[in-house]
């Protein structure tokens, strides 16, 4: 008999508070292997603490973070992570901006920049390896945070509302293109959003979160077949799904 896989990510039980700030009561969560998770609550929940715990910058007050089947309170560097701000350089090139991570780990710029450029055409770059942020749309400089994102840590990445700060339909249109390379890029995602429909639609898996101090309201699987388009939005599913968060918000 073959041994049960351990999940990707393994948060259990976990409580932080600031001073008398309680922001999370109680939340745990499973991150399975190539699996899209979103996390949903209210503005000031503890959403992106937990990011901050699962990521290694803060310590929880109780609980445990593991990452296949390794403790990792308080230790960084074993996850990826974005903010909702692209936080790129203004001054550096984006070939520059995205070759950061592969710098960090040791490797010189010339490699770093041949490395990074591969990935250029899948997340919709090319050609813009020496241009600056300030010349980039919104939502070209969110693909090139995100090809730094990936470049830091393949395998595990933790979004935070990275679609948050673009019009609706930019954030549609990204939506569409972060579904359409899910395959090639072989990640198991965290996804933090306010946005009930990104949710549905991204993910495999949804956890609820509750008013501060968080705890876990509910969970539930998306049962919608894939691939998804923008018929997905109208379907019976999506709205049987919808409703469902909507009662619970």
């Amino acid at each position: 008999m073959k041994d049960k896989i351990k999940p990707v990510i393994e948060v259990t039980n976990i409580k932080k508070s600031f001073g008398d700030l309680h922001t999370i009561k109680d939340v745990s969560l499973i991150l399975e292997k190539n699996q899209f998770v979103s996390i949903v609550g209210p503005s000031g929940c503890g959403k992106s603490t937990l990011f901050d715990i699962i990521s290694g910058l803060e310590k929880p007050d109780i609980g445990k973070v593991l990452i296949e089947g390794e403790i990792y309170n308080g230790k960084t560097g074993r996850v990826s992570y974005m903010h909702q701000k692209d936080l790129l350089l203004p001054w550096n090139t984006i070939i520059n901006n995205v070759s950061i991570p592969l710098m960090l780990k040791g490797l010189k710029k010339r490699e770093s920049q041949i490395k990074a450029r591969k990935y250029f055409p899948l997340f919709g770059l090319e050609g813009f390896e020496n241009h600056f942020p300030a010349q980039l749309s919104g939502g070209m400089r969110q693909r090139a945070a995100l090809l730094r994102t990936y470049l830091f840590a393949n395998d595990i990445m933790l979004l935070d509302e990275p679609f948050g700060s673009l019009d609706a339909i930019n954030k549609r249109k990204m939506q569409l293109w972060l579904l359409g390379i899910l395959k090639d890029l072989k990640s198991s995602i965290l996804f933090i959003t306010h946005d009930i429909d990104e949710a549905i639609f991204l993910s495999d898996k949804i956890y609820l979160l509750s008013e501060r101090p968080a705890v876990v309201k509910t969970s539930f699987n998306v049962d919608i077949g894939r691939p998804r388009s923008n018929r997905t939005f109208t379907s019976v599913e999506f709205n049987k799904i919808k409703r469902k968060i909507l009662t619970l918000l």
